[in-house]
């Protein structure tokens, strides 16, 4: 198992500096790390880090709470592409959804993903504040509107990754979109047991760690 191409390499939090965002794209190049994520600011730095190299970069919207204006987030997603982004992971409007607003949900997350192509579409759901019922809705609805992937988590959340919420997820996309876990994979045993059920794309600030020594840290993104 070539663990490290199923890696995001994440940095998202606020504290993040230039230097921070080289760092992690130089680890990202030399563990050949299938992405590094990004906030938008820094996606053109990270381009230009990452452009002799294989590893793709991906930019968070509307993150982490997923509340901002629809046309807000169109704009941000545009802007990220235009500036060397080639995947977009986007967090839902949580709120519209445990409003049961079915119809909002879906054509935001339609209205992105015509926006940016045959770039690659990621959807957050932050399951930790969804029942298991509104799980199974947002990845129907994700899947509806043409989305390449459904992911657990901000990792901002009260909660991250866990294996049920990934066997949801599964059973409903059944192979129309692709899965990404994240928030708290730390170790290599974790990390195996998300691919087992099967996950694609690991969402993790801990990528070094997994691919070195499976040391656990206590790196939250």
């Amino acid at each position: 198992m070539n663990i490290n191409k199923y890696i995001d390499h994440t940095l998202l939090k606020a504290t993040a500096t230039k230097a921070d965002i080289v760092k992690l794209c130089n680890e990202a190049k030399e563990y050949n790390f299938y992405a590094v994520c990004v906030n938008g600011c820094y996606v053109e730095l990270a381009a230009k880090e990452l452009q002799d190299s294989e590893v793709k970069v991906a930019a968070v919207i509307g993150f982490p709470l997923g509340a901002m204006a629809t046309k807000a987030k169109v704009f941000e997603a545009k802007d990220c592409i235009k500036k060397g982004a080639s995947e977009i992971d986007m967090v839902i409007n949580i709120g519209k959804l445990l409003d049961g607003d079915e119809n909002y949900v879906e054509k935001e997350i339609r209205l992105i993903k015509e926006e940016i192509g045959e770039n690659v579409l990621k959807v957050i759901f932050e399951n930790c504040y969804l029942s298991k019922e509104q799980i199974k809705v947002a990845s129907e609805l994700a899947v509806e509107a043409g989305a390449d992937y459904v992911k657990t988590s901000t990792g901002f959340g009260t909660g991250g990754a866990t294996l049920k919420d990934v066997e949801i997820m599964d059973s409903v996309v059944d192979g129309k979109a692709q899965i990404k876990a994240a928030g708290g994979i730390r170790d290599i045993e974790t990390a195996k047991k998300y691919i087992e059920k099967g996950v694609t794309r690991l969402g993790t600030s801990s990528g070094v760690s997994l691919v070195t020594s499976g040391v656990s840290d206590k790196n939250q993104y």
